[in-house]
């Protein structure tokens, strides 16, 4: 249990981190093209990494899986930045946040599993608040397409590395590799929209840092380990705090008016999370209670044939 709250705690930071990522991203484009930015970015990441990797054996173990994840990861980098040259930030942030009803969705796809009523029930309520924190979606275009597929990669990339960590994983060298490969993928879309990879100004190399390092390195390597003790909709259901924390940022460090049913459509979120927690309790306590009535029942019942 002490593990299971230890990896929630890590999820809210994820969320908490990522959320401040938008002012300050924001801020960084002005010095760096976007996609040459995620490259820089991840290629940082990895090599801060580089010296714990490399004291391992196998070396390159798990880059297949390495692969998968960074195909998705890069997915839903690289359509949601170009995606903001045609859509307004707040269709993005909404259809960004719709990546948690692809997760049940995908969950019945991939492994069959049927989502549960409290599932169906928090995530409308999830996406309800979503609405009301990011203003919905104002016309449909190629930006809000593309922003669409982002939502898509997310979940996949959330429920596979599920899979991975669950199944024994070495969680630093899926890592090292993702931020490696997700580079070169990045880099590979610099070079083929004839962009360059020039970052101007010191402030603009401190914000890369900075991206490098807490919202990328620390952020991806505790969602990785935490993902061992939850599942893949509760991780969601925590990451759908991102842009309730993203709004926070934005109206304290990023001077943005306050706006009452923004916040309000954050209440929203932050409820469905609680609907969520409450139902499965109600489930497991539930289940235990038949299981203790069940092996009462089976007991007497063994005792009246011996007498």
């Amino acid at each position: 249990m002490f593990t299971k709250k230890m990896a929630d705690i890590g999820l809210f930071y994820c969320a908490f981190i990522w959320g401040s990522t938008f002012v300050v991203t924001k801020y960084a484009l002005n010095s760096v093209d976007p996609s040459a930015m995620v490259a820089i970015r991840f290629f940082i990441s990895a090599l801060a990494l580089l010296p714990f990797v490399i004291k391992k054996n196998n070396f390159f173990a798990h880059i297949k899986e390495a692969f998968i994840l960074s195909f998705f990861l890069s997915s839903l980098y690289l359509t949601q930045t170009a995606g903001l040259l045609y859509t307004t930030a707040s269709n993005s942030g909404f259809i960004t946040g719709l990546f948690i009803v692809f997760i049940p969705m995908f969950l019945f796809l991939f492994k069959k599993e049927k989502p549960g009523y409290v599932e169906l029930l928090s995530t409308i309520v999830a996406v309800i608040g979503m609405w009301f924190l990011t203003g919905g979606i104002k016309g449909i275009n190629k930006g809000d397409l593309l922003t669409l597929i982002a939502a898509m990669s997310y979940s996949a990339h959330l429920i596979f590395t599920d899979r991975y960590v669950k199944n024994g994983y070495d969680v630093t060298k899926l890592a090292f590799h993702q931020f490696w490969l997700v580079g070169l993928i990045s880099s590979i879309a610099v070079i083929v929209s004839q962009k360059n990879f020039y970052v101007s100004g010191l402030n603009g190399w401190l914000v890369i840092i900075f991206l490098a390092l807490f919202p990328t390195l620390s952020a991806f390597f505790i969602q990785m380990n935490a993902q061992k003790y939850s599942t893949p909709f509760k991780v969601g259901m925590i990451f759908t705090l991102e842009p309730v924390f993203a709004a926070i940022f934005a109206w304290t460090a990023g001077g943005e008016n306050f706006m009452a049913f923004k916040a309000f459509g954050g209440f929203l979120i932050f409820s469905a999370m609680i609907v969520n927690e409450i139902g499965k309790l109600k489930y497991k306590k539930n289940r235990n209670v038949r299981r203790i009535k069940y092996g009462l029942y089976y007991t007497r019942d063994a005792s009246r044939k011996i007498l």
